[in-house]
């Protein structure tokens, strides 16, 4: 049998490892990525991610003259470092992942076909590494999104209201049942907002309290994270957060207050926040309406 020949392609991508793992890995993420030029797309990928798990990936041209399907078996899954699989014609494919001191190093080897020239097959894979590069580094990145919720009540009332222990636990319970935070909002203190998990185990984000005006304003800015009750504040992972705000603002008029909420957030996390806010902030407004 002749040997096939062995073609090795690079990319670094500017993203936690965890990010890059995920946004590799998940069908989600995939059918965003994996095609080789903007006249072709992705539009179903299904995964069984581990030994003896299957593959298949819909490549299609959008103008529906053409399409098959990627697919393969994994043939050895190592999470965060390597994945090895073959295609269904036999071609065997290994995939790295490198955490190096700022970005993700991502090597990947796959054996060439005949019916194409290994510089059209090198380009091809290539670029669809580009597109992963691009995609995954833009889920990283920081977006400020605004949110506002007009309430029945006094803003002194609301500052209170959102902030106190009992009924912080009740309108964040939209984002994470069981949300707390440990601290004081006063400018300089340190504020641990958390959302354990299923073992009680406390995870969440470390912030700084920068501005604190009772029924007027109270913001935060993000230092790191808690993992599992240990805070971290250094590393590719907390990078990506660090630096980002949020904060409250209560405007009164005629007895009503509106509540303007700004937040950064990275890309990943943009349509949830973008869904779950606006059910937060309705849960704040019944709470305030109904407490006397």
């Amino acid at each position: 049998m002749e040997k096939l020949a062995l073609v090795k392609l690079t990319v670094s991508i500017k993203a936690p490892l965890s990010q890059v793992w995920g946004s590799w890995t998940s069908a989600e993420h995939i059918v965003n990525w994996n095609f080789a030029s903007e006249d072709w797309h992705c539009p179903k990928a299904k995964l069984e991610l581990r030994s003896g798990g299957e593959f298949s990936y819909h490549m299609a041209a959008k103008d529906g003259s053409q399409a098959f399907d990627f697919k393969g078996e994994f043939e050895e899954v190592v999470p965060m470092q390597m994945i090895k699989f073959h295609l269904d014609d036999g071609r065997k494919v290994q995939v790295h992942f490198k955490q190096m001191k700022d970005h993700v190093e991502i090597v990947e080897e796959f054996e060439a076909e005949s019916s194409h020239s290994i510089e059209m097959q090198r380009q091809g894979w290539q670029a669809i590494l580009e597109n992963f590069k691009v995609y995954t580094e833009s889920l990283s990145k920081l977006h400020r999104l605004h949110f506002d919720v007009q309430i029945e009540a006094p803003a002194q009332a609301v500052y209170e209201i959102m902030l106190a222990p009992d009924t912080y636990r009740e309108w964040t319970a939209a984002f994470h049942p069981g949300s707390y935070y440990k601290g004081k909002w006063e400018v300089g203190e340190t504020l641990y907002f958390i959302g354990p998990d299923a073992e009680g185990r406390e995870s969440g984000m470390v912030a700084k309290v920068t501005k604190a005006k009772p029924g007027e304003i109270v913001g935060v800015e993000m230092l790191g994270m808690l993992d599992k009750g240990v805070e971290v504040t250094e590393g590719p992972e907390i990078e990506t957060w660090k630096g980002a705000v949020e904060e409250y603002r209560f405007e009164e008029r005629d007895s009503a207050t509106t509540v303007r909420v700004t937040v950064d957030t990275i890309g990943e996390y943009k349509a949830y926040f973008e869904e779950t806010w606006p059910k937060a902030l309705q849960i704040l407004k019944t709470i305030c309406e109904t407490t006397k």
